[in-house]
């Protein structure tokens, strides 16, 4: 059993222990186990401590239960320890106030929900940037989270007192407590001044000051819960320097003021889709006028591929067969050309693009015009070393053999004869 310091003084950074067990962690890492630490172990939504243990890396902490805490250490030997040895640990600060900030600013917002909307939460996580919450809130919304949030600071800024205590069953449940305790037997419980009460095993702030800030970054609806995005102290500082800069790179490219750039942005947006509807039009036409330059050429009898392949009769079964590749056209500017020439009668598209490394394929029919394109574009594909389908009438598809590219729709082209594939 490992005495946990850490449980009595959240700002104890350097200890002396006592090596207890020794054995290997993960590969070439070795386990240490101390008969007591400052190290705090994974737990709680709260991930580990790291450091110093007689001078080597302490990379991860495991909490065993009664086995103790498993201190994983990185390039030490393991002649480096011996039971019994004394040992000086030292945990890093920056990583441990971090945490402490997250954990006592995650009780300070939770209970600020609960008292303003009986939102009780669920499940904590603190990631590496950013922690999230999952509570019960009904109906969530921006200003619901504001007032959570606005709560929650004035709670930090009032600088109260947070205090551990060791609880037992009975003490507990006369203890206004903000959630019930899976544990059994002897609880710990984090009192923030006048405001909450809490069963917990993590590291948390002395007062409520040293949380700083806490900012709600985004909020979702998952899995039934309103998941709340956040950040406290050093993480709110960095995540406000990351926002900061990018409004104001955002607001540089308009040449405005930060708070204008979402205004200017907006608008761009907006003209943008009116541009991308415009362009469409355009194409689409640019597409009927291609088709039938198309359809005269094979009329007339023209190349009906590239001048790598072979020529083929473009009239076969009585349908004009309109059969190219092209070079970096993309699917869908290829799947526009088809269809327009598709919209033809007795028109047939089988029409191919190298675009990025690949062969890509779309094969369309008029109604009524012969052969069943997912059945070509099906051989095709085989071809090309690829996949692909759809209906008889359009089917789509490539491969990554772009050098057979010519030779799959000369294939599909010849399909076509007798009326049918």
């Amino acid at each position: 059993m490992t005495e946990r310091l850490y449980y009595s003084d959240s700002h104890l950074t350097e200890f002396d222990a006592s090596v207890v067990s020794l054995g290997e962690a993960d590969g070439a890492r070795l386990g240490v186990v101390l008969d007591r630490t400052a190290f705090y172990p994974t737990g709680g939504g709260q991930p580990f401590d790291t450091g110093t243990l007689a001078g080597a890396r302490v990379v991860e902490c495991v909490d065993r239960e009664d086995d103790g805490v498993l201190h994983v250490v990185e390039g030490a030997r393991a002649e480096s320890f011996a039971v019994g040895d004394r040992v000086h640990g030292r945990v890093d600060w920056q990583r441990r106030l971090e945490h402490m900030q997250q954990h006592t600013g995650q009780h300070i917002l939770s209970q600020a929900l609960f008292r303003l909307f009986d939102a009780p939460t669920r499940s904590f996580r603190m990631m590496e940037r950013v922690c999230e919450v999952d509570v019960e809130l009904r109906d969530p919304s921006d200003e619901k989270i504001e007032r959570a949030v606005d709560l929650a600071n004035r709670v930090i800024w009032e600088d109260r007192e947070v205090r551990a205590h060791s609880a037992t069953p009975e003490e507990a449940a006369r203890l206004p407590l903000r959630k019930d305790s899976a544990r059994e037997g002897e609880l710990r419980v984090i009192e923030i001044e006048n405001f909450d009460f809490s069963p917990c095993g993590g590291t948390h702030a002395h007062r409520t000051g040293e949380v700083g800030v806490i900012v709600a970054r985004s909020w979702e609806r998952a899995k039934g819960m309103t998941r709340i995005e956040f950040a406290a102290g050093i993480r709110a500082v960095a995540d406000y320097r990351l926002a900061n800069r990018a409004a104001r790179e955002a607001a540089a490219l308009f040449s405005v003021g930060r708070e204008e750039a979402a205004q200017h942005a907006a608008r761009l947006a907006e003209e943008n889709k009116r541009l991308a509807r415009r362009v469409r039009a355009l194409e689409e036409i640019a597409a009927r006028v291609e088709a039938e330059e198309l359809l005269a050429e094979a009329a007339e009898g023209g190349a009906a591929l590239d001048d790598e392949a072979a020529r083929d009769d473009p009239a076969r079964g009585g349908a004009r067969i309109v059969a190219r590749v092209f070079d970096n056209r993309d699917a869908e500017s290829l799947r526009r050309l088809a269809s327009a020439v598709a919209s033809h009668a007795g028109a047939v598209a089988l029409l191919g693009s190298r675009e990025g490394g690949e062969a890509r394929l779309v094969f369309a029919r008029a109604k009524g015009a012969p052969g069943d394109m997912s059945a070509l574009m099906r051989e095709a594909c085989a071809i090309v070393e690829g996949r692909g389908g759809g209906r008889a009438e359009m089917a789509q598809g490539g491969g990554r053999n772009v050098a057979r590219l010519a030779e799959a729709v000369s294939a599909a082209a010849r399909g076509l004869g007798g009326g049918g594939a």
